[in-house]
């Protein structure tokens, strides 16, 4: 049975939540306020974690942040009522895996758990990745080049995993969308954009340089014939 960590502090919803999540086999941990929420999430082992963006003590934006920034990399769905494109883009940049917008119904909330936890375990068997001098251990989520680790962010490790998986080939900005956040919104937005920028600006001051690449008009891709300016 998985245990899952939710952090609410409207009672009626996260016993609303919880029972769901009962009903579905978990097994549930409920937090009422961020300072809390954060104790449990650093101290237990949970399959994911449930968190609302609007808590008191210590705000849902603020804790994931301090959970990322710790190392720990467990999938988080954010519950928010907050919808707009700009809102959904914070907390998905703050390190979530996907965002709920409240109301929602509980069938969706499973099915994006289930989503999240499936994707940790894609890896099947494989736990490195390698391309050239570029190493990605995939159980401590640390990435090396030429022997030299160079620090990323969840997300970011992420968007490098599942470049270095499509190696050689074309990777485009739905793809990533889909594959990377598990979310469907505009591709539009800039927040692929912004998170390659990072990623590339601390593979280039790790020594990688342009790993990355732009493919013009397609996409990104890691690997094969270099791509002209």
């Amino acid at each position: 049975m998985s245990n899952i960590l939710c952090i609410e502090d409207d009672a009626t919803m996260a016993e609303h939540v919880a029972q769901g999540l009962r009903d579905a086999g978990y097994h549930i941990d409920i937090a009422g306020t961020g300072t809390l929420g954060l104790e449990l999430a650093m101290a237990g082992h949970y399959a994911a974690i449930v968190l609302d963006r609007m808590l008191p003590e210590l705000d849902g934006l603020t804790l994931l942040s301090r959970l990322r920034a710790a190392g720990n990399s467990t999938p988080v769905v954010m519950l928010s009522a907050l919808a707009s494109l700009d809102e959904r883009v914070k907390g998905l940049r703050a390190g979530s895996d996907d965002y709920v917008t409240k109301p929602f119904e509980l069938a969706e909330l499973l099915a994006r758990l289930d989503a999240v936890q499936r994707r940790g375990k894609a890896a099947g068997e494989v736990t490195r990745l390698v391309e050239g001098d570029l190493e990605l251990d995939l159980l401590a989520r640390r990435v090396t080049w030429a022997g030299k680790r160079i620090d990323l962010q969840p997300r970011e490790f992420r968007l490098l995993e599942y470049l270095v998986r499509h190696k050689g080939q074309v990777v485009t900005r739905s793809m990533l969308l889909e594959g990377v956040w598990d979310y469907h919104f505009d591709p539009g937005t800039n927040v692929i954009d912004v998170h390659v920028s990072r990623l590339r600006k601390k593979l280039d001051e790790g020594g990688a340089g342009n790993i990355v690449q732009t493919v013009r008009g397609a996409g990104y891709r890691v690997g094969g014939e270099p791509v002209s300016a």
